[in-house]
């Protein structure tokens, strides 16, 4: 179901509606490798209260949720987004991709 994703140069991981990820890519398991896999696990378990009320909100509210980080130097984009199954959110979507130094901007 996943393949596209394994070798995907950015972070993804999937998670079911109650919060249990259903998959990790290798870039997902390579950034979260000191805590090991998650696959299995629930995100309830490995966020703060703030953090997984947020993720509950997203999955009933069916909005994404967009940011930047930087850690370790390192600054990277956050996407989180619910995906959907026969029309009902079935879970959510995190997209974790590295950001360049230097950001090209273009207005079209």
């Amino acid at each position: 179901m996943f393949d596209w994703a394994h070798e995907l140069s950015c972070a993804v991981t999937v998670c079911n509606a109650e919060g249990v990820v259903l998959y990790q890519n290798q870039k997902s398991k390579a950034t979260f490798a000191d805590d090991g896999d998650f696959t299995g696990k629930n995100l309830k378990d490995c966020h703060t209260l703030k953090s997984w009320n947020s993720i509950l909100r997203l999955m009933q509210d069916g909005e994404p949720n967009t940011y930047t980080i930087e850690k370790n130097g390192v600054k990277k984009l956050i996407h989180q987004t619910p995906w959907y199954k026969e029309g009902l959110i079935a879970g959510l979507v995190e997209l974790s991709i590295v950001l360049p130094a230097e950001l090209p901007h273009y207005i079209r």
